[in-house]
């Protein structure tokens, strides 16, 4: 399936994103980086649909997304329930976090990652 056009506007938002990592992006990187999470393979802010995602395991076409504080107001939810039905219209599993879940329980947000993938934990 082709990628859908990224604006270049975004493009260069994902490349700043990148460089700047909030501190439960930071802590969820550490535990994907370098396929340490069970032999996964992420990504992060990569363009998918249109969109550019937190991260994506695209073998296992997942899509994992920090959400702050702003993500409760009515708007960003309204446009977050748009964002994910296009991304699972595109093929990809949703999951999204609150800033806090990662950063007091960390363990059980991996937990569940790697159960969505249907890996078997150790």
């Amino acid at each position: 399936m082709p990628h859908a056009p990224v604006p270049p506007q975004r493009r260069a938002n994902a490349r700043r994103m990148r460089k700047t990592l909030t501190d439960a992006e930071l802590k969820l990187w550490n535990e994907f980086r370098a396929h340490r999470l069970m032999g996964l393979s992420f990504r992060r802010q990569m363009p998918i649909a249109g969109y550019i995602v937190d991260f994506a395991c695209p073998v296992h076409r997942l899509i994992v997304e920090i959400d702050g504080s702003q993500h409760a107001l009515a708007s960003n939810i309204s446009y977050d329930e748009i964002r994910t039905r296009r991304l699972q219209t595109a093929g990809w599993t949703v999951l999204r976090f609150w800033n806090g879940d990662i950063l007091r329980d960390i363990d059980n947000v991996c937990t569940h990652i790697i159960r969505t993938t249907g890996k078997d934990l150790p």
